[in-house]
This record gives C-alpha cells, structure tokens and sequence, in this order.
C-alpha cells in the first residue's frame, strides 16, 4: 500500500510521520520550498522571526506529549501565559529558539519529502492525504466539503531600539486593522527590537501591506519611531472551526486545522488520526486477505 500526502505542512507532516513509524510508506509532495506551512520561521538579520503562527499549546495529553519531546531536545520551551487583551484563564504557550519552523523540520526528519512540486489533480495511489486548507484540497479534489477560511497579513517591525514596556504579546479587541501584536524580541529572548504584528481578516481582505499595522502598533504601544516593514500575506490563515478529526472520501482523507479549535494543535491530531484510520484499514484489508 502507498500513501501519498499532499501538502508538508504540521498535518501532513504528523500524518507521514505516523505512517512510517507504523512501517507504512508515505511519500510527501509540497509546492514550496520548505516543510512547515503556517509553522513559518524567517531567518533575518541574524536571527529567527515567526512569521506565521505565533505560539503553540496544548490541552491535549498527546500533542503535551509531544511538546514535553521537543523540550527535552531543547527544540521548544514554555514562553508565557498570560497576553495583554486575552480572556479566559492563563494558557502556557510555548515557543522555539530555533522559530518554530524548527518543530516541523524535526518531524521531518527521515520521510521522503518532495519540494517545490505543485499538484493540480489527485495523485495516482492507493491513499491520498490532502494535508491543505480546503479551498485548496478542493482545486485538486472537488468532492471535498466546503471550508471557509480567512486570510491575515502579518508585518514584522524591526526598530532601532526598545521603546516600549516589557511585554509578551497583546491581543488587540475590536481594531479594524490590528488583531495580535507579539513581542518578537521577548518571544526568542534575546529582546531584540522586533514586533510582529498580524492583521484582521477584515484588512487582510482589502490590503497586502503593513504600513497601517505598523501605525496601530505605534498607537498601542505608544512608539514614536518608525520601524523597517516586511509583510508576509497568507491568504488561508484562520479557518471557521469544523467538525470531526479528519475527512474521508473513499480513498482521499483531508486533514488539518480546520477539523476542530484553529491552531497548531488540532492540525497535528488531524494528521495523525487520518494516518490511523489508514493504518487501520490496511489492517482490516490484511485480514481480508
């Protein structure tokens, strides 16, 4: 049996792990030129940012688990509870020396990974995984059920100096164009004067650029200087929360983080409950046989 998994993001890459580790090949196509997805670290000006998402964390005894792993190898550490603006009770966070970009590496570590490959149609092969926002799992796979997702610009603002109060991040409520604000520097420790800002869908869907989240940062925090911009755009960033693990049609299972509460770790359980399922069915088949 082959499985192919479309798409090297955190659920596809918790998928082909899973598969392998079971003693199932599983071959991965991606059309960029690294694994990650929205698990995106940039490497600049001497250090790593995190461009895309900003914290991870865990409520679930597996994906702890599977932090506690990435503690242990020095990969990933408990970063703050608490951010400006949030509700609810404090929630660990955890981040990455290394960007977390840095985890999904890791879990790629040993799978047949290709990049820089685009799919337009259904691989020919006994299972498929399409690991993708479902607007993209349906350009290949029509069948799929409709997802709706929406999209952010994210700004990273590197200043001259440190001007503001120590803090870990804010979320900023009820602002047209600012939706979180992270302490870039705080986040990897080494206070550099570096925000990463990320838009409403709202902006995002009538703007690419970073100027106004970089004026709504000023205002925030009060900042009088005015920062370096770089702007990244992810058109898929925030699914509307879906229902059920993962998605199967035949022999084409969609996985992500669309299935359940939107963030790094429900992506990991989608991936990994597909590849079970899979890994179950081959059981079932080799009984049959």
């Amino acid at each position: 049996m082959t499985v192919v998994v479309v798409g090297a993001g955190i659920a596809g890459l918790a998928c082909a792990r899973e598969l392998v580790d079971a003693g199932l090949p599983a071959r991965v196509i991606e059309r960029s030129d690294l694994v990650g997805g929205r698990l995106a670290s940039e490497h600049l000006d001497g250090r790593w940012v995190d461009t895309g998402a900003a914290y991870l964390t865990a409520d679930d005894p597996a994906f702890l688990g599977r932090l506690q792993s990435w503690r242990i190898a020095g990969l990933a550490h408990p970063w703050t509870d608490t951010l400006r603006g949030q509700q609810g009770p404090p929630t660990t966070r955890w981040a990455a020396p290394g960007g977390l970009n840095s985890l999904a590496r890791d879990l790629a570590r040993g799978l047949e990974i290709t990049l820089n490959t685009e799919v337009t149609e259904l691989p020919d092969a006994a299972t498929v995984v399409l690991a993708m926002p479902g607007p993209q799992a349906a350009a290949i796979f029509p069948e799929t059920a409709e997802q709706t997702w929406s999209p952010v610009v994210t700004a990273i603002l590197t200043y001259a100096e440190r001007t503001w109060p120590d803090f870990a991040g804010a979320f900023v409520n009820d602002d047209p164009v600012l939706a979180t604000v992270i302490d870039d520097g705080d986040r990897r420790g080494d206070r550099a004067p570096v925000l990463v800002a990320h838009s409403t869908a709202g902006y995002a869907r009538e703007h690419r650029t970073g100027q106004k989240l970089a004026e709504a940062v000023g205002d925030l925090l009060n900042i009088k200087d005015n920062p370096e911009i770089k702007t990244r755009f992810w058109p898929y960033a925030q699914p509307r929360p879906g229902s059920g693990d993962f998605a199967r049609y035949g022999n084409v299972y969609v996985c992500g983080d669309a299935f359940g509460r939107p963030r790094v770790q429900t992506a990991w359980l989608s991936g990994r409950a597909a590849a079970r399922a899979i890994l179950g069915e081959q059981s079932v088949q080799s009984t049959e046989l």
